[in-house]
């Protein structure tokens, strides 16, 4: 019998692919009985780090983003190089565009970034003991420190605007998996004393009351 949760693949073809990502066409008989042709893009997978140093501030860069076509505030960011574990590769990215070594990383969350066509699988890690070491960006990198607690009240607010205007399932989980991890660095960032205490374990709760209350997948 076969898993209801899966699909069945009917046919497949490599469209593009290229240093960064690779583009599929495949046909395909989804749970339920649906068919359809999906096109989906393939990437390796990516790693993004929120850097908060002592006094609370989180490190942000702004790049120029050619597909957006404007200079962004991200946090640090990138692809995973081959087959590199998530951690190292979330150093090195944090390196690379700042300069800045962490002497701790702890992962806050992991994530599908756009599951409606994308099977790009992103790690985010809090970064802390932040030093300064030399900067090596491909591109030209602008860094600045946010104060952390306010960023993080931006970002779940807007992440929560997001998620209630969308309407595709598997894209809200993917907002409320963003959001419980926000929601949870919020709390450590307000106040540190309580990194391992229930208040923070009360992150994924208290995103899942909002997501009740705004009807999201779960």
């Amino acid at each position: 019998m076969s898993d209801p949760t899966e699909a069945r693949r009917t046919a497949h073809r490599r469209v593009y692919e290229g240093k960064v990502l690779s583009l599929d066409v495949d046909e395909v008989e989804e749970p339920g009985g649906v068919k359809a042709t999906r096109e989906v893009v393939r990437h390796a997978g990516s790693v993004a780090t929120l850097a908060v140093d002592d006094r609370g501030r989180a490190l942000l860069v702004r790049q120029f983003r050619y597909a957006v076509g404007q200079a962004v505030w991200e946090l640090p960011a990138g692809r995973r190089d081959g087959g590199e574990a998530p951690e190292a590769g979330a150093r090195r990215e944090l390196i690379e565009e700042t300069g800045v070594v962490a002497a701790h990383m702890e992962l806050l969350a992991e994530f599908f970034t756009t599951p409606g066509f994308c099977d790009e699988r992103m790690w985010l890690f809090r970064a802390s003991g932040l030093t300064l070491g030399i900067a090596q960006p491909g591109r030209l990198v602008d860094a600045h420190l946010h104060h952390a607690v306010g960023l993080l009240d931006r970002l779940l607010g807007h992440a929560l605007q997001r998620a209630l205007h969308e309407r595709d399932p598997d894209r809200q989980r993917s907002h409320r998996a963003g959001l419980v991890a926000a929601e949870r660095a919020r709390l450590v960032e307000a106040d540190p004393r309580h990194a391992d205490d229930r208040r923070v374990e009360s992150a994924e709760p208290r995103i899942d009351v909002l997501v009740g209350r705004a009807g999201l997948a779960r």
